[in-house]
Parts: C-alpha cells; sequence; structure tokens
C-alpha cells in the first residue's frame, strides 16, 4: 500500500506494480531498458517479474540556463549520439548554440562516466527484433524519453513500450504517437512533479544505482548458467567450516559473525546474506568456534576468541584470487556483532563497512573507540534492553555511525516483513561505504595511428619465433642484451612453455651479453642450494629438500631443473669469480632463513649464536605458521618480535666489514637471510591489513634483494629476474597500480634504472596448467580457458602467429605500440586458478604497450611436469633437487 496522500511508496513499490500490469500482456522477447538513475529501481523490479535482461539507455537533459529543471533538449548515448531539441523552449530561454555545444559535451562526459561506473564491461543487450520496454521513475516533459525512444528505434527494436509509473496526463498522448504502447499507471491531470506521487523519492547514489543492477544481473547469471555460485571453504588453521557465494562481478565481500551459539547455518543471517548476493557483494558465513568449542557454553561469550577467528577468515579472503581486492565488510548478530566491532578496531581501514543486527557492540569494550569503519546499528523497537546497550555503544563510537531502530521489532526480527526491513538497511549500507571508486586506465599519446585493425598491427610488427627448444629461439632477444636488469615474466606459474622460453631467452643473455646473476621469485635459502651447487661450492646439509614449500612445482619442475643442469654446465668451464649466481628474492622462507642465520653463526661465533637463538625464540611458537605470529600481533597491538629479529640483523651488519673481508660471499648470504626474517615478520604482521601493503612489503623487498646482489656483485653485475608477470611488468599502467595502490619489482627497476631495465611479458590464448584450487591445495592440471575477446591475449590470437615477439620499445613498432595502448583485460593465473570465476579471478585492465618493452606470444601451451619432492634413498645429496 502507498502512504497516505501518495500513488506509491517508493520506486520499487512502483516497480512492482508497473510489473504487474506488463505481466498482463503476451510480450514477444522483452529487454527491459532503464533510464538511470532514478528508473533502476522501477526497472529491475519489472525486469525481476518478466524474467527479461535488464540494460539502461543513457539519457541526460540539457537544462534553460535559468532554470535547469526546465529541458531545453536531451541527449542520448550512440554512435553518434542523437540530441531532441525543444525548439519552443530553445526560443524562449535566452540560450545559443554555444551554451547548447558546452552542455552537450558536458553531458556527454558523464553519460560516459555513468556507462564506466554503472556498466563496466558488460556489453550491452541486443534488443533487435525483440520488445524493448523504457521504463523510468515517471515522466514530466517527455524529453528525456523522447530521446530514448529514438535510440530504440535506432538500435532496431522490433517494438517499443513505453512504461512508467507517473506522468501528466497531457504528455501521454505526444509519447504514444512515438511508441507502440504507453503504459502509465497514474495519468495525473493536476501533475506538479514526479516526486509529488512518492512517499519516498530520495536522490539516488550510484551505489544504490550500481546495486540495482547488480541484483537482477546476478538472478539473471545465476538462473542462466545454471551453475551455483556457493561452496564450502575450511578456513586454516583449525579448518572452521563456511558458506562462500561469489556473484558474477562481486562488488565487495562480507564477512558474517552470528552470535548466541548459533552456526553459519542461522536462518536470518542466510536471508541476508541471500539479499546481499542479490546486490551484488559475496557473502562468508561461518561457524566461529569448532564442534568442540562450541559444546563449552563459555566460548560464545569470549569476544577476544570469535573475534579471532574473524582475523583468521580476513587472511583466508586475501589470499583468495576472486577475493583479494574487493572492499570487506563486517555483518555481526547478536554477540557476534561485539567480535565484528573488536575484530574492525584490529584491522582499521582494512574494514570498510561493519552492520549489526541485534547486536551487542558493548561487548568490543574499550575498543569501540579505535573502529574507523562506518557502523550501522540495527535495533528492534521493543528490544529494549539491547536498544540501550546500541544507544550507549553509539556515543563511544568515534567513527561515521548510525542507529536504526524497527518500530515494534522484538530481539530476533522475528515479526512480518521486519528482517526484509533489516536487509534494506543493511543493503543501502553495504552499497554506499563499500563503493569501488575506480580510475579507468588512460592509453598514452602515441604519434602514429596505423588504419589498421589491433590484430592487423601486431600481425605486422611480430617476430616469428621458433620452438623454446630451439638454439635459435634466445637470438631475437639480443637487442635486450644492453640493459643491465632484464626481467622476464609468465602468465601463469604451472605453464612449461614459459620456464622453457626464458631458460633459451636466459642462456643467451648469459652467453652472448654477459649476464652473471639470475634471481627468481623464489625462496633465498633454496636458491641458495641451487647456487651453490651450479657455481661448485661446498654444499650444507639441510632439514628439508628445497623447494618443498607449497606450490612445489612452481620451481621444482622438469623444466627448471634442465636450466640448472645447463648452468652446472656452464660454470663449471669457467674461473670461480666469473660464475652466474642462482639467487631467490622472495620473503616467505622466515624459519628456514632462521636456521641459515643460526648455522653461520655457529660456524663463526657461537657465542653470538646463543644470543641470536635466545632472540629468535621469540619466534618459535610460530614455526608451524607464520601466520599465527601476525594474529597474535596484531591482537595485542604491538610487533611482539620486531625488535630482537632485527637486533639480531644489526648485530651482523655491525660485523660486515671484518667478516666480509674473510668470507664475503657466506657473510652476504648469512645477512640476507637475517634480512628475510626481518622482512618477514613485517610481512606477517601488515598482511591482515589488506593485499596491496602486504604485496608492496614483499615486492620491495624483492627488488631491494635484487639491488643489494648486484651491489654485491660490482659494477659489472647484469641480472635476468624470472618472476610472474604481476611482478614484471609495469604496475603503473595497470588496475594493480592505479587502483589499488600496488607497486611492483618492474616498477620499481624502471623508476631505478630506466632504459637499463627491460621489462618482458609473456602471454597465452589456452592449453593446460599446473595449479591448485585452494591454497595449500593438491596439485592438479587444468585446461585454461580460451582468452577472452575483450583482452590483450584475443588480440594475439587473431593475429594467427603461433609464436611471436613483439618489440614494444618506444619508437619501435608504432602501430603496435597505438594498438596495445587502448586499456583491455590482461589474464593472470598464480599458483591458484579457478576457471569458473576467471574473470574476475584472473583478469584485470592493464595498457600492454607501456607495461613491457617486449611481449612473448606462444598460442597454445602445456602444464609444467613437478619432480618429487621426496629425495630418493643413496642419492648423491650434493645435487639441489635429488634426483
Amino acid at each position: 500500500m502507498a502512504s497516505p496522500g501518495f500513488q506509491f511508496k517508493d520506486r520499487e513499490d512502483a516497480g512492482r506494480r508497473l510489473a504487474a500490469e506488463l505481466l498482463k500482456r503476451e510480450l514477444d522477447n522483452p529487454v527491459v531498458l532503464a533510464l538511470p538513475r532514478g528508473g533502476v529501481p522501477v526497472a529491475a523490479e519489472v525486469a525481476e517479474a518478466l524474467g527479461a535482461p535488464l540494460d539502461l539507455v543513457l539519457v541526460r537533459k540539457i537544462g534553460v540556463p535559468a532554470n535547469p529543471e526546465v529541458a531545453l533538449a536531451a541527449i542520448v548515448e550512440g554512435d553518434p549520439p542523437e540530441m531532441v531539441l525543444n525548439e519552443q523552449v530553445m526560443r524562449h530561454s535566452g540560450a545559443d548554440q554555444a551554451y547548447l555545444q558546452r552542455e552537450r559535451d558536458r553531458q556527454l562526459a558523464e553519460m560516459q562516466r555513468r556507462r564506466r561506473r554503472y556498466l563496466g564491461d558488460r556489453p550491452h543487450a541486443d534488443i533487435r527484433g525483440k520488445t524493448a520496454i523504457l521504463v523510468d521513475d515517471g515522466l514530466a516533459t517527455g524529453a528525456t524519453m523522447k530521446a530514448a525512444l529514438i535510440a530504440a528505434r535506432r538500435w532496431g527494436a522490433g517494438r517499443v513500450i513505453v512504461a512508467v509509473p507517473v506522468a501528466p496526463a497531457s504528455e501521454i498522448p505526444e509519447i504514444e504517437r512515438l511508441a507502440d504502447e504507453v503504459v502509465c499507471l497514474h495519468p495525473d491531470p493536476w501533475f506538479r512533479g514526479v516526486g509529488g506521487a512518492y512517499a519516498d523519492f530520495h536522490q539516488l547514489s550510484d551505489e544504490e544505482t550500481v546495486g540495482y543492477l547488480r541484483r537482477v544481473w546476478t538472478i539473471a547469471d545465476r538462473t542462466a548458467s545454471g551453475v551455483a555460485l556457493g561452496r564450502e571453504v575450511r578456513i586454516p588453521p583449525l579448518g572452521l567450516q563456511g558458506d562462500l557465494v561469489v556473484p558474477t562481478d562481486p562488488r565487495g565481500v562480507i564477512l558474517f559473525a552470528h552470535g548466541s551459539g548459533s552456526s553459519r547455518l542461522s536462518l536470518r543471517n542466510r536471508q541476508v546474506a541471500e539479499r546481499l548476493n542479490e546486490l551484488g557483494f559475496a557473502t562468508l558465513l561461518l561457524d566461529l568456534l569448532t564442534e568442540e568449542e562450541a559444546a563449552n557454553r563459555r566460548n560464545v561469550f569470549d569476544i577476544p576468541l570469535l573475534a579471532e577467528r574473524l582475523l583468521q577468515a580476513e587472511l583466508w579472503i586475501t589470499a583468495e584470487p576472486e577475493l583479494a581486492d574487493l572492499p570487506l565488510g563486517l555483518f555481526g548478530a547478536s554477540t557476534g556483532a561485539g567480535a565484528a566491532l573488536l575484530a574492525a578496531a584490529e584491522l582499521g581501514d582494512r574494514i570498510g563497512a561493519v552492520v549489526s543486527r541485534g547486536g551487542r557492540p558493548d561487548l568490543a569494550g574499550p575498543r569501540l573507540a579505535d573502529v574507523t569503519a562506518p557502523t550501522l546499528l540495527i535495533v528492534g523497537g521493543n528490544d529494549q534492553t539491547v536498544l540501550d546497550l546500541n544507544r550507549r555503544a553509539l556515543e563511544q563510537l568515534r567513527c561515521e555511525k548510525l542507529l536504526r531502530i524497527v518500530p515494534g521489532a522484538g530481539h530476533l526480527f522475528e515479526g512480518p516483513g521486519e528482517l526484509e526491513i533489516v536487509t534494506d538497511m543493511a543493503g543501502a549500507w553495504f552499497q554506499h561505504y563499500l563503493a569501488r571508486s575506480e580510475v579507468p586506465l588512460s592509453p598514452p599519446p602515441e604519434v602514429a595511428k596505423a588504419p589498421l585493425t589491433p590484430a592487423e598491427a601486431v600481425r605486422a610488427a611480430a617476430e616469428p619465433l621458433p620452438d623454446p627448444d630451439d638454439p635459435e629461439f634466445g637470438v631475437a632477444f639480443d637487442r635486450y642484451g644492453d640493459a643491465r636488469v632484464v626481467l622476464l615474466g609468465e602468465a601463469s606459474h604451472g605453464t612449461s612453455d614459459f620456464y622453457r622460453a626464458r631458460a633459451a631467452i636466459t642462456r643467451r643473455l648469459i652467453e652472448r651479453h654477459g649476464f652473471n646473476i639470475v634471481a627468481i621469485e623464489g625462496d633465498w635459502p633454496d636458491a641458495a642450494v641451487i647456487d651453490r651447487h651450479v657455481r661448485g661450492l661446498p654444499q650444507r646439509r639441510r632439514n628439508v629438500p628445497v623447494f618443498s614449500r607449497f606450490p612445489t612445482w612452481m620451481w621444482r619442475n622438469r623444466d627448471v631443473d634442465d636450466f640448472v643442469k645447463w648452468l652446472h654446465r656452464h660454470n663449471s668451464a669457467r674461473p670461480a669469480g666469473e660464475r652466474v649466481r642462482f639467487q631467490g628474492l622472495d620473503i616467505y622462507s622466515m624459519f628456514n632463513s632462521i636456521a641459515e642465520v643460526l648455522a653461520y653463526l655457529d660456524r663463526h661465533d657461537p657465542e653470538a649464536a646463543a644470543m641470536a637463538r635466545r632472540r629468535y625464540a621469540c619466534l618459535a611458537p610460530w614455526s608451524r605458521e607464520p601466520a599465527a605470529y601476525g594474529r597474535e600481533s596484531l591482537s595485542r597491538g604491538y610487533a611482539m618480535c620486531e625488535e630482537p629479529v632485527t637486533r639480531v640483523l644489526v648485530d651482523l651488519l655491525t660485523r660486515e666489514l671484518a667478516l666480509a673481508r674473510r668470507d664475503g660471499d657466506e657473510f652476504f648470504d648469512a645477512v640476507q637471510n637475517a634480512r628475510v626474517v626481518a622482512g618477514a615478520e613485517k610481512y606477517y604482521r601488515v598482511m591482515y591489513y589488506g593485499s596491496a601493503e602486504s604485496w608492496n612489503l614483499r615486492d620491495g623487498h624483492m627488488f631491494d634483494t635484487l639491488k643489494r646482489i648486484m651491489d654485491h656483485v660490482g659494477p659489472g653485475a647484469k641480472a635476468v629476474v624470472w618472476a610472474h608477470n604481476s611482478h614484471i611488468g609495469d604496475a603503473r599502467v595497470t588496475d594493480m597500480g592505479v587502483n589499488r595502490g600496488e607497486l611492483n619489482i618492474g616498477q620499481l627497476c624502471r623508476e631505478e634504472w630506466g632504459e637499463d631495465a627491460r621489462l618482458i611479458g609473456f602471454g597465452t590464448h589456452s592449453g593446460t596448467v599446473a595449479c591448485a584450487s585452494d591454497w595449500d591445495g593438491p596439485m592438479e592440471i587444468k585446461a585454461v580457458r580460451p582468452s577472452r575477446p575483450d583482452s590483450h591475449e584475443a588480440v594475439c590470437h587473431e593475429a594467427g602467429i603461433e609464436r611471436f615477439l613483439l618489440d614494444l620499445r618506444p619508437g619501435v613498432n608504432p602501430e603496435a605500440r597505438a594498438a596495445m595502448a587502448a586499456p583491455r583485460l590482461e589474464r593472470h593465473i598464480g599458483v591458484i586458478y579457478r576457471p569458473e570465476t576467471e574473470r574476475w579471478s584472473h583478469y584485470s585492465h592493464a595498457i600492454l604497450s607501456a607495461q613491457y618493452d617486449g611481449f612473448v606470444w606462444l598460442d597454445q601451451t602445456r602444464a609444467v611436469v613437478p619432480l618429487p619432492a621426496e629425495t630418493a634413498a643413496g642419492e648423491d645429496e650434493t645435487y639441489p633437487f635429488g634426483l
């Protein structure tokens, strides 16, 4: 029912009633086109009821100079855009052609912004020969609807229906002359404005508009695909059970904290989650206690324990490809609200918004004042005790905050429509505060623009390559031989062709151009074992095989083994001082590096070794799960082990001058291991604050390590780096740099060495890849889906050449550089590959011609062959892979 004096309660009410009227008609293949913003909530209800696709027709009004509400003209999107001018208003408005042109340009720019913001890269619905239903929240002068009608006809609609809740009765005949049918629920002879028909006619935000669109698209995509979007997950280290649902193109992720002993199966939370899924949010409902813990009633009220479980879940989220970069919100109920707010206080800006339903925020205690995330407290009007507690908690909160009361509702919101009110409040809060503001990538200006398609431009510039096993493969890369650093990427961690290609290029750079360092995206102590092997240095016994940490196949595979054998042979024929090094750049080997530091000190200074053991003992409780150290430091509010592990490094560095002269390489190795420990200690602390902070710390560490290796080798140092494309392509021209604030090794190398650093990316269209479905999961061989048509990979595939090098250096191949300067999607497969969510898990936008100095294309690729991680009895233990 509408409120007294109004025709409609709100736009959704109007949409439901309009849908009921349209359902009476036999509509042939309907497509609903909304006029944003106001028409979107109305159209969403119509599209859902009809089971029809929902798209937008973007129309902007040009108002008269003195009164912008009066339509002088309307402009509608298209190629070219169409403008409908009201000649009578033009004559009396005082507007001239210069004003009209300025407003036209301004409104066109706004239309382009809205299309990017609302639709992203979602393609237009095809309305050719179909019934187009144009929907707005009402008509005033009808100017924008007339423009939309013109657009629908131009796009080939077979039939056009205009459907609006309200319009002035005098305007309807004019619209009827242009449309095949007009459906208006309230033709008003005393029209005083569209808003006069609505009890709630608030100005919609972009976030709300996107939310309505995503809701309809999610339902439609789920129906069309028939594939369940949800899956059960296990959250380490305890294997807590959770239910994850990820809609198409997720706009954020909501982590639920239930309370009072209920589980992830709580019916009320699941209803809220389903509504949030419709709005485009991923949701994770999680059992915060194990079965044994839940049996002890006291654990239900252990707020610090529950908050710690939310921190564990947040860390898991940051490692999931389709979730890591999404804004994170917390939804807490009952005691879970206290845990959610305590976790929000710990995580700071990592949390985008918090909603409490009938919650106990007071249980977060004094930490309420530390919450920075906008917080909504929802309480039933009849839940007086909890309402009083929420009012007091509201006073303690220092963040953006709001208390909403549901009149007449009790603690559980069990009355008719009460839970729906809660879900609408929560949905609106998350839509507003978890909005991602993405800046579109801007292609650099290009001097030459050839009249070629992108594929034709790439085909003309592509230099065909032989198979990577052909001795001639590396010849094409001589052009990069004058650089000090050449970075070689890969589009996945589990593709044999990338390893073989990098090995062939590296062999050429070593043999013909004097490169003397191979630095990999791998752990320092593991790579050091291989380094000692290939340089003929004495081996030291280890407790574990090299590269046995997940994912073992990344470096412990047949192609790396072949390259190591070649490097050993190459070095054997050279003096010790001219042998090529094999070094690791990564930060994950905290406890292996501790063992290496202690082993070095045991050999050279037992007293210092004893002191270092006492200091490193701070980290001992977390040797099996380093991430738990970060959680503990977070909950205690300080870096527990920062000072002792840093002290070990400082002590080593004070001995540098004397020891470096005596055993330079061995001492350098020990110092670098100490740096790894110090860096890893910090890494495990910052990883809870989101992927950008931990990513930047990791890549900064890898770059610093590369510089130190080169400084250690001396002025003649020349390095080849093997790492993923996401590390070696310049981050400044990708979504990761522009929208996520992430840097990488490629960017840092360009900033440090300019043209003496050359970045070479790799790509493929399809094939197979070695990967896992979850972190620490078993290795699988999966088919790589053919590249998306809106990707850089699709352009390369369309060029029709099996293998090629595309030289992207400035001044070379200007047509190809221009063609690859358009922002397109680029695929990144890490150790985890989920084809079913590939667009959101593994693609992001990039400007390829500015990202790399060269791009290697291998159209069909195959997975690596892993080597066993167990060593065989009686084998030569000096050989790194034990085969």
